[in-house]
């Protein structure tokens, strides 16, 4: 569980809700022709620019932002380099049946003891990576057009709440009520994008560096297990992907 996403969402959310609270009725904030107007619009543009399963699969990608178990580098590093240790010593074959939790290197270790050549393994684990961030940038593109389509929803409402007030003006005490229905659309797109649709896109951008970086960081070191590198050489090779605090804590000089 992302714990910055989950308590990001509940304060934001819980902000506003206190200043809703603490200033009037709740009730006066919910208009539901107004929320259709900025939901059934947002929708209905967004799944425009996308087909039937990208715009639904993204809602599933989306949980990636709330739920996500991403493999420290430092443990890969250390594990990969416990794999080219024993590989150097037993061959290939000592890494048969090699336990990891890592599904993407558990794959990269079975393509090599079943005598792959290292282009074909290399190629192979590459596509599967292109694939996963092509699946996130996918969901981000939904979720920012979704955070750039609300707004503007919104503000077609409020422009149809406003030409049907102006429509009717003969009741001056309609006019204050009218003006906060029309109003409310503006603040539901807003509300939309900013609170919800623009932060899971840019969490899903970062999930999508993370784990290029971290599959990256795999594909060389199985390239490296299998050219029969030194495992040390390998060991310095991936500590580039650290940040250089934690090649230090990592024992680098």
């Amino acid at each position: 569980m992302d714990l910055a996403t989950l308590l990001g969402l509940v304060g934001a959310i819980g902000i506003l809700l206190v200043a809703i609270l603490t200033g009037g009725d709740f009730g006066l904030f919910v208009n539901v022709p107004s929320l259709l107007v900025v939901v059934g619009g947002t929708v209905g543009a967004v799944m425009m620019k996308f087909s039937m399963g990208q715009f639904f699969g993204a809602f599933k990608v989306a949980m990636r932002a709330f739920i996500y178990k991403l493999d420290k580098p430092e443990e890969l590093i250390a594990q990969t380099v416990e794999m080219a240790n024993e590989a150097r010593k037993g061959g290939l074959l000592a890494l048969e049946g090699k336990e990891t939790s890592n599904a993407f290197l558990a794959k990269g270790i079975q393509m090599m003891v079943d005598g792959h050549e290292p282009e074909v393994v290399r190629q192979t684990l590459l596509n599967d990576l292109n694939a996963a961030v092509d699946r996130h940038d996918v969901g981000r593109s939904i979720f920012k057009s979704i955070g750039d389509a609300a707004p503007a929803m919104g503000m077609i409402g409020t422009l149809i709440g406003l030409v049907q007030m102006l429509s009717n003006m003969s009741d001056p005490a309609s006019i204050g009520p009218a003006m906060a229905v029309a109003l409310l659309t503006t603040l539901y797109g807003a509300v939309i994008a900013n609170v919800f649709a623009i932060p899971i896109a840019d969490k899903l951008g970062l999930r999508a560096n993370e784990e290029r970086m971290v599959k990256s960081m795999i594909i060389d070191s199985l390239q490296g297990i299998q050219e029969g590198r030194n495992p040390r050489v390998i060991e310095e090779i991936l500590k580039t992907y650290l940040p250089s605090s934690k090649r230090q804590a990592a024992g680098e000089d």
